[in-house]
């Protein structure tokens, strides 16, 4: 979405323990003529496949116009480079370029309305960001990493209008936590949400406290079908969500 950030972004990108947040900092959450599935409207408030003798490559090459590729060949294509790399984080320049091009691709097969399509709602996976420190704000610096490894990013998306993002993670490697937000989603136009977040919730072993103010977060909502989401941030941060199972 647009920003000042799912639609949704997962946590904002700078955790601020005084006052708001900067609606620039923003997360998570174009549409085309062509909908590879239908999507009913809802109200809120080649490279080509080479054979091989025991398997079939799924990475997909967008750099030559004369490979024809559709939505499914994308999809495999995306999952296939950012999974395992820590939300973007171990992707070298050239990988990200490829995810890039692949989402700048999938966009043209996009439901019209987006923001109205009923598969917005459910529980997502965030799977890669473009710049790896905007989801998880600090936690996911490269100094946060250091002390915090990441276990689980998730966002849940319930109708009509409730967002609700966490991260989990191992402190120093013993000591569990996870810091959450809830928020009030809001569509701007039918490409675009906004979602403003209650102040941020932390747990620490037995501690549990809030900290903080409201944020505010923008996304545009570039693809989604049954599988997975993409959205791009007020700055041009491209997220990739997948549908947990």
């Amino acid at each position: 979405m647009a920003a000042s950030a799912t639609s949704v972004a997962l946590l904002p990108a700078k955790f601020v323990f005084r006052g708001r947040i900067e609606p620039s900092k923003s997360k998570f959450l174009a549409p085309s003529s062509s909908s590879p599935i239908p999507c009913h409207s809802v109200s809120i408030s080649s490279r080509f496949r080479r054979r091989k003798p025991f398997g079939i490559q799924a990475s997909v090459s967008i750099s030559d116009p004369q490979v024809q590729t559709g939505p499914d060949d994308l999809v495999a294509s995306i999952l296939s480079k950012v999974t395992g790399s820590d939300r973007g984080v171990l992707l070298t320049e050239e990988k990200h370029k490829e995810v890039a091009e692949a989402a700048q691709e999938l966009q043209k097969y996009c439901v019209n309305e987006p923001v109205k399509c009923p598969l917005i709602f459910g529980d997502w996976d965030v799977v890669y960001c473009s710049v790896p420190t905007s989801p998880g704000g600090g936690y996911r610096s490269a100094v946060g990493r250091i002390f915090f490894k990441t276990k689980e990013m998730i966002q849940v998306v319930e109708a009509p209008d409730t967002v609700k993002n966490k991260v989990s993670f191992s402190a120093l490697g013993f000591l569990d936590g996870q810091v959450s937000l809830t928020g009030k989603l809001k569509a701007l136009n039918d490409k675009w949400i906004q979602v403003v977040f209650e102040s941020p919730e932390l747990k620490v072993g037995g501690l549990e406290f809030r900290y903080g103010g409201e944020s505010e977060v923008q996304l545009q909502i570039t693809y989604i079908d049954d599988k997975i989401r993409l959205g791009k941030g007020s700055r041009g941060s491209l997220f990739v969500f997948q549908r947990r199972v």
